[in-house]
């Protein structure tokens, strides 16, 4: 079987989750892609050498031939295509986050459940052996009764024109694009829904959070997360886990590929490690594949993709930045 892909938008982060993924692949194609901006479509299809390009969405999701469609446009974007996409009979891999909000990500999993379709989301961390790692540390008990969670994800995003994360239309703020990722390892970790405890946002544009804080709850065991798309801040990307008997900290969860750490202190042994790997996002695209083929399950979307949304609105709420659907 091989799994045709349509593309929405010619977007920057196309090439690198699906288009170069898929390049070495025998059972994988990307036959189409759809842009509002028809020439910034043809230039993209020329450049990636896909065959089709199409000027509208609908008109790619329509297409016959495709069994998997990538949606890489902004969180406005995702509830009306996707459910556009699933209706029509594709699967559908999209970008986080899932949605603008809990109620949208509902609405998202219902149709994905009538149309027997998969709608995962591309937490592509997820699916390196790194994570793996991580889970398989913390449910062997050696660290002991969890004590404490810590996750964080620092990356400058200048405020400049066209730049969606500044924009509240289109599902932009630091929480949004940055915070989501260590919300989501934090409740990977920890096996449960977080209660929000209290939020703190450093406001940009009016909704847009540039910084958010958070401290949470999983079951009495508290959490922290942290992100910040501030002009230059520094990048950082890191998740902790204490116990009563030790503590495991990782360094670059995100991206191993690029580099990581995973540093283990058990009874005041310290052991540090790396863990191997293709790039995130080809693993991510091995469990898609598999999925779509029935020879496994992709465990990011669903319940898992409402629980991230859920969370996320609580913070919201929490922090008081007005965000649309709240």
């Amino acid at each position: 079987m091989v799994v045709r892909v349509g593309i929405l938008g010619a977007s920057q982060i196309a090439p690198v989750a699906i288009i170069a993924p898929a390049v070495n692949r025998t059972d994988v194609s990307i036959v189409a892609v759809a842009a509002r901006d028809v020439e910034r479509g043809k230039e993209f299809a020329e450049q990636h050498g896909i065959t089709r390009a199409y000027s509208s969405y609908s008109e790619l999701i329509s297409d016959p031939e495709i069994d998997l469609i990538y949606n890489g446009l902004p969180p406005s974007s995702h509830v009306e295509l996707c459910i556009e996409a699933l209706a029509a009979g594709r699967h559908v891999l999209c970008e986080k986050p899932f949605a603008l909000n809990a109620q949208e990500a509902r609405a998202m999993a219902a149709a994905a459940d009538q149309a027997k379709r998969l709608c995962i989301e591309g937490f592509h961390y997820f699916y390196h052996p790194l994570f793996a790692r991580v889970q398989d540390i913390v449910c062997s008990g050696i660290l002991g009764p969890l004590k404490s969670l810590w996750g964080v994800f620092d990356v400058a995003v200048p405020d400049v024109a066209g730049n969606i994360r500044h924009d509240l239309s289109l599902g932009g703020g630091a929480l949004m694009d940055l915070g989501c990722y260590p919300l989501h390892m934090l409740r990977q970790i920890a096996g449960c829904e977080p209660e929000v405890i209290e939020a703190k946002a450093k406001e940009g544009r009016v909704g847009i959070d540039l910084s958010m804080e958070a401290r949470l709850s999983f079951d009495g065991v508290p959490g922290t997360i942290s992100c910040d798309m501030s002009e230059g801040v520094d990048v950082r990307a890191a998740i902790e886990v204490v116990g009563e008997k030790g503590r495991l900290h990782v360094n670059n969860p995100l991206h191993p590929y690029l580099g990581h750490l995973l540093t283990l202190e058990v009874d005041g042994v310290k052991t540090e490690e790396t863990i191997e790997g293709k790039t995130t996002f080809e693993h991510q695209l091995d469990v898609v594949v598999a999925a779509i083929s029935g020879e496994g399950a992709a465990h990011t979307g669903g319940t898992d993709a409402i629980g991230n949304m859920v969370a996320i609105d609580a913070i919201y709420r929490a922090s008081g930045l007005a965000r649309p659907g709240l």
